[in-house]
């Protein structure tokens, strides 16, 4: 059994801090399919439990499909998911996994064609928001109930 405490319990400025982004993020022009499709990809990738459950819960209250749902992690096999769809798929996991390369030109190139340059922005910072997230999630052990 873990001891770890949540964030919000150790230091709720931290915490606080991290709110702005989600409520900028609340306010900003992204599609609720979108938002959740990013935090739903990162978050199996990141093998956070406890925002996958509620985002797909949130996806779900929205109206996103469940067979969408289903295949995400294999959403390059399908065609489910729109051209868009499929660029922000790619772009969360070039966020996710920045280490290795960063974002590709030719991916960003593709974003840039389909997204003006503010929703792009606000696309970006779903992503490092709800990558933050993850890490808060899986490194104070967080639990979905």
């Amino acid at each position: 059994m873990s001891n770890r405490k949540p964030i919000y319990n150790l230091d709720p400025k931290a915490y606080e801090g991290m709110l702005v982004l989600e409520n900028y993020l609340n306010t900003s022009l992204l599609t609720n399919t979108h938002k959740e499709l990013i935090k739903i990809r990162a978050s199996q990738l990141n093998g956070c439990g406890y925002c996958l459950d509620i985002h797909s819960k949130d996806a779900l209250a929205y109206g996103e499909d469940p067979r969408r749902l289903f295949v995400l992690a294999g959403w390059r096999e399908t065609t489910l998911f729109t051209a868009e769809e499929e660029v922000i798929l790619a772009l969360t996991e070039a966020v996710t996994f920045i280490h290795q390369g960063g974002i590709d030109d030719a991916l960003y190139a593709k974003a840039t064609a389909l997204f003006d340059e503010k929703y792009l922005a606000q696309l970006l910072m779903c992503m490092v928001t709800i990558n933050a997230w993850n890490r808060i999630g899986v490194a104070t052990n967080l639990k979905a109930k």
